[in-house]
């Protein structure tokens, strides 16, 4: 609890020093000028975004013979939200989601399963979203006519679903070239323990994706892609709302980069390398004291208000469980 606590304390002072450093308290000041519409806004499109991961998760325990009513994966969603955002490296999300999961009578075997689902959803998603944001972006390409817009968001579509559908049809190769790689690196036998673990929920997950019908697995991608479209348009509306628009498709490929290099920090929600990333990849296009205010803003909606919203519910339905979970994998890893 002590070490958790002191976790906690450091990630807030970190989040909060990086973005002062530019601005000053000076800042903070700003704020109450900020447009009024716009806090309100992103929090509502974070919880759109919920919205829409409660529904794809509802969708999903359908295809292993089990139900969730709408306040349980909205419940589910959002406690594994701040599961992931409480932790180093989101591992408390994972656990959760499980737990959760099987509390409602999933088998644990399918919500591991489930959750290797959403990875290979989201992994098909960026995979084509990536790339065709930079596409646009070098290209200098304005998505200000709307059958433009409405080409890209197809394309976006049939490209993950292209993805997707060569994902789960070689996945064996997959497999091997993954195995390659782990003997490259000379990987430790403990990460690798783990990595076979995800190894088999991944070809589980394969089997349950192959054995769903073809309209079920379109709208599972479309509910992925409205997610993450969300998200990645909390940036764009809070540099708008502060008067200093920056092209969408830049803004997209930044976040993308934030989001992976969030992962790889000791601290929860990345604190820290996110907020250097930010300030390293938008120095250019930004004033320091435009920054500085576009850092907290974003940071809030996207980080602090999963914190915050997601406490409560996370203390209701899988606080305590979940926090012996983490204990006894701790654990287990040191004594592996």
């Amino acid at each position: 609890m002590k070490r958790a606590l002191l976790i906690g304390l450091v990630t807030l002072l970190l989040s909060l020093a990086i973005p002062l450093s530019y601005g000053g308290f000076g800042v903070l000041a700003q704020l109450p000028e900020v447009a009024h519409w716009l806090i309100p806004t992103t929090l509502g499109m974070v919880m759109l975004g919920w919205i829409f991961n409660a529904a794809r998760l509802r969708l999903l325990v359908s295809g292993v013979e089990s139900s969730l009513r709408r306040r349980q994966a909205l419940a589910t969603v959002i406690s594994t939200e701040f599961a992931g955002a409480a932790s180093p490296a989101g591992v408390g999300g994972p656990l959760t989601y499980v737990y959760l999961l099987r509390q409602h009578h999933v088998k644990t075997g399918h919500a591991a399963a489930l959750y290797a689902v959403d990875h290979i959803m989201d992994l098909a998603f960026f995979a084509t979203a990536l790339p065709l944001a930079l596409a646009v972006f070098t290209f200098d390409r304005q998505l200000d006519h709307p059958a433009w817009l409405l080409g890209l968001l197809l394309g976006l579509l049939a490209a993950g679903l292209g993805f997707m559908w060569l994902l789960l049809r070689r996945y064996r190769t997959v497999l091997r070239l993954f195995g390659r790689l782990l003997r490259r690196l000379h990987v430790s036998i403990a990460r690798r323990r783990r990595l076979a673990r995800w190894v088999i929920q991944f070809r589980h997950a394969v089997k349950l994706l192959l054995g769903m019908p073809w309209h079920r697995l379109v709208l599972l991608y479309v509910y992925c892609m409205s997610h993450w479209l969300l998200r990645y348009s909390i940036l764009p509306v809070v540099l708008y709302g502060l008067h200093h628009p920056v092209p969408w498709s830049y803004l997209f490929v930044v976040q993308g980069m934030l989001l992976f290099v969030g992962q790889l920090s000791f601290l929860p929600g990345g604190t820290g390398s996110v907020e250097l990333g930010f300030s390293a990849l938008l120095a250019a296009w930004l004033s320091t004291d435009t920054l500085a205010l576009a850092l907290i803003l974003w940071r809030f909606a996207t980080f602090y208000w999963y914190l915050l919203a997601g406490a409560p519910v996370f203390a209701a339905t899988a606080g305590a469980a979940t926090g012996r979970l983490l204990i006894a994998r701790r654990e287990c890893e040191s004594a592996g």
